[in-house]
């Protein structure tokens, strides 16, 4: 049946044609019911090894390639969708709404892809359709941090068609699957996939932009453009051992920033850059526990993560700042937030019986049977990481710490069936993840409830809450204040202009001395010249004609000589 092969993007880019058009109820409802419909699509009539071509020119771009790793990613962001659509009922802009469907959209299509072209399509829409949810904000600093946002990923893009015409160029094929690190085309697609999974020194367009979006339009980004890249790496490079390095750094220096930043939801960009991190391990690693483990933790980081950015989101449009400096008390006025905040805290902080706590145990039970040791210490370091700046952090000083003294209103009614669903399905997948499992791509028999894994991450979470505790008692632990954290994002928003402008002030000033200088020396030149000796004789007013009628004058007298001699 032709709906069996319709692509999955499809129904979304028609729903965002039809959402441009259309308003009120009827717009809200052709937004929940696309990733409801689709999903169902997906659920009931794709299955694995199902692939769907499309002719263009002489090329057949493979627009449909179903397997139990791209249907697992399917899935998942048709609930994310679904949920980020619930929060976003209320938003009036046919912008946000438009550009939240075509963003779902491109990441359906990049992650069914079959093809290195067809990727880089919807790479680029990607970038292109989710650049408006941060322009959105409608503030100088969202369009700007949206154009460095735009700029980078497009960039990002250039390196995967590089990448896919240098690999057909050498091997005639472009298919979509392992790639590895062998030849330029390799380095070339895996920086591409590098910049868009936030690797160290090219992470700094998620911290920047993400925060300036609007708080719909940040749900959306928390979901889509970094899981599509990890899908990408899990594809094209498992087992590539220099990611378990990339990842083991990605999950400790994001801990650093996130502690002192007073900006709560660049606390959970960096979070989500330190969550990255375990995944990128897991891919490296490249062990069929490994690679579960990875999709497991992108599956469920989705949902935690963006429950953590709807509450956060919740308490920007309820109270107006998301200043840890300036919020607290608010679980006052707002004790539902307050409670499913806590609950996605738990899962990103791998409490039992919470989502994060069956997908990351996999990574780092994989880490231990490869022999990383030291990885796992500083995996295990990470952990403790997680739980301090996510899950204290933001909940106690959004909710409790100090009393602020703003009351306002419980968060819309939207937003708390959205925050509602995704705690549930924290809670579902964590008490029960047995249903996880059997959709993983590969098959391997684990199980996360087990003594060793129960009582080691109970032990963590006890001494790093007991950290906490004593370092906030005795001052050490960081104050919440305004200020601007130094990040790699200094070396091209700060320090290479300056020295751009240093260099060209330097070159252009280098270059009128040595214009000065040139002038300088023709003028002494023809000065020289014009004073001779036989100017001094006055014999002429100027040298050359003065000259010139001497000398004719010699040559007439001589003349003149050798006839009367004759």
């Amino acid at each position: 049946m032709w709906l069996t092969d319709l692509p999955a993007f499809v129904p979304f880019f028609i729903a965002a044609l039809l959402a441009s058009i259309s308003r009120g109820w009827l717009r809200n409802l052709i937004v929940l019911a696309t990733p409801v419909l689709g999903g169902l699509h997906l659920w009931l009539d794709v299955t694995p090894g199902l692939v769907s071509t499309v002719p263009i020119l002489e090329y057949e771009l493979t627009l449909m390639r179903a397997d139990r790793l791209s249907l697992l990613f399917g899935y998942i962001f048709h609930i994310a969708a679904f949920i980020a659509a619930i929060f976003a009922l209320h938003v009036r802009d046919t912008t946000q709404t438009v550009s939240g469907l075509l963003y779902a959209g491109s990441a359906l299509g990049a992650v069914f892809a079959g093809d290195l072209i067809t990727l880089f399509i919807f790479w680029e829409l990607l970038a292109i359709s989710s650049v408006f949810l941060i322009w959105a904000g409608r503030t100088e600093r969202a369009i700007r941090s949206g154009m460095r946002y735009l700029v980078i990923q497009v960039s990002s893009g250039m390196l995967l068609l590089a990448g896919a015409l240098v690999q057909y160029y050498q091997t005639g094929s472009l298919a979509f699957d392992f790639i590895g690190l062998e030849g330029i085309s390799g380095w070339l697609i895996f920086l591409a996939f590098g910049i868009k999974c936030a690797f160290p020194m090219l992470h700094n367009w998620l911290t920047d932009a993400y925060p300036e979006a609007t708080p719909t339009g940040t749900v959306f980004l928390s979901v889509f453009t970094t899981k599509v890249a990890v899908y990408a790496l899990a594809r094209g490079f498992p087992g590539t051992e220099l990611l378990v390095y990339i990842g083991a750094v990605m999950t400790c220096f994001p801990i650093f920033y996130a502690v002192i930043e007073n900006d709560l939801r660049r606390v959970l960009a960096y979070s989500l850059i330190n969550q990255l991190g375990f995944m990128v391990c897991g891919i490296g690693i490249g062990t069929a526990l490994a690679l579960n483990g990875t999709v497991a933790h992108a599956f469920s980081h989705i949902l935690y993560k963006a429950l953590l950015f709807m509450s956060m989101g919740a308490v920007l449009y309820r109270a107006g700042t998301i200043k840890a400096s300036d919020l607290g008390g608010l679980y006052k006025s707002m004790p539902k937030t307050a409670s499913l905040c806590i609950v996605g805290a738990c899962s990103i902080s791998a409490f039992p019986l919470f989502s994060g706590f069956v997908s990351k145990s996999m990574v780092m039970a994989a880490m231990i049977e490869e022999g990383h040791d030291y990885l796992w210490l500083v995996l295990l370091f990470a952990s403790a990481g997680v739980f301090h700046h996510a899950g204290i952090k933001i909940p106690y000083f959004a909710f409790f710490a100090h009393d602020s003294g703003i009351r306002t209103r419980e968060a819309p009614l939207n937003m708390l069936i959205a925050m509602s669903i995704a705690a549930v399905l924290c809670v579902l997948i964590g008490s029960q993840p047995q249903y996880l499992y059997a959709l993983l791509p590969w098959e391997v028999e684990y199980w996360p409830y087990d003594m060793t894994h129960v009582l080691s991450q109970l032990q963590l979470l006890f001494f790093s809450a007991l950290a906490f505790v004593w370092l906030n008692k005795q001052g050490i632990y960081p104050q919440e204040m305004r200020a601007v954290n130094i990040d790699a994002e200094w070396l091209y928003r700060k320090l290479m202009p300056d020295t751009a402008r240093s260099v060209y002030g330097f070159l252009k000033h280098a270059g009128h001395r040595i214009e000065d200088t040139f002038d300088s020396t023709l003028k002494d030149a023809a000065k020289s010249m014009i004073s001779t000796r036989l100017g001094r004789f006055n014999l002429a007013a100027s040298w050359p004609t003065g000259s010139m009628a001497f000398w004719l004058a010699v040559i007439l007298g001589l003349f003149l000589l050798a006839d009367a001699m004759s």
